[in-house]
C-alpha cells in the first residue's frame, strides 16, 4: 500500500510539473536527491562501520555476556518464559544496546540473531512465541538516548545544531516503549487467561 502511495504522489507531481511546463525541474531534482542519497549513505556507512566494529569487538572479548548478566534481572523479567541459561540473552541485549544508541541498522544484525535463538527455543515453530513478540515490540520501540544515525544526517543536512533533537528523542522513545511493555503485559496476562 505504501509503494502504491508513493507511485501516485510521484507521477501526480510529474503530470503536474509538466502541465505548469517545470518538467526539466523535475529531472534537476531528482538527480540533486540521488547525489544526496548517496553522499548521506556513504556518510552513513562510516558511522555504522565504526559502531559495528565496536559491538563485534565487545562481542569477541565477553563484553556481551558481561553485560547479558548485568542485565539479565532487567530482560529476566520482560522474558518470563525464557530460560535462564538462554543463548538468545545476548543478542537480545546487543541489539536493545544498539537502538538505544540510535543505532539501527548496527542493531539488525544482533536482531536477527536474536530471533533465531529465539526460534530455536520455540516449541510451536509456525507460530511467534511469546519471548518473540516481546522482543519484537522492544525492538520496534526501544528508548533511544543517543541518536546517532540521525545526528550524523543532520550533520550531512547542514544543521547549526544537530544534536538538539536529543531530548525530544528521549521522551518520544521512553514513551514508546513504556506503552509497548505495558501492551505486551496486558496482552501475555490476557492471554494467559
Amino acid at each position: 500500500m505504501v509503494n502504491l502511495i508513493w507511485l501516485i504522489m510521484l507521477i501526480s507531481g510529474i503530470v503536474i510539473a509538466g502541465l505548469n511546463g517545470n518538467i526539466d525541474q523535475v529531472t534537476v531534482s531528482a538527480l540533486k536527491a540521488a547525489e544526496l542519497g548517496i553522499e548521506v549513505a556513504i556518510q552513513l556507512m562510516g558511522i555504522m562501520s565504526l559502531w559495528l566494529g565496536l559491538m563485534n569487538l565487545a562481542e569477541k572479548a565477553g563484553l556481551i555476556q558481561s553485560l547479558a548478566r548485568i542485565c539479565s534481572p532487567v530482560v529476566r523479567k520482560l522474558f518470563p518464559s525464557l530460560r535462564p541459561d538462554s543463548p538468545a540473552f545476548g543478542p537480545i541485549i546487543m541489539n536493545l544496546c544498539a537502538n538505544i544508541l540510535g543505532l539501527g541498522n548496527a542493531a539488525t544484525p544482533f536482531g536477527l540473531k536474536a530471533m533465531q535463538e529465539l526460534q530455536n527455543e520455540n516449541s510451536t515453530p509456525d507460530t511467534a512465541s511469546p519471548a518473540m513478540i516481546t522482543f519484537l515490540a522492544l525492538n520496534t520501540s526501544c528508548i533511544t538516548i543517543i541518536p546517532a544515525t540521525i545526528i550524523g544526517v543532520r550533520m550531512k543536512a547542514g544543521s547549526s545544531n544537530p544534536t538538539e533533537i536529543i531530548g525530544t528523542t528521549i521522551f518520544a522513545t521512553a514513551c514508546a516503549m513504556a506503552a509497548a511493555i505495558l501492551a505486551d503485559f496486558f496482552f501475555r496476562k490476557r492471554n494467559r487467561v
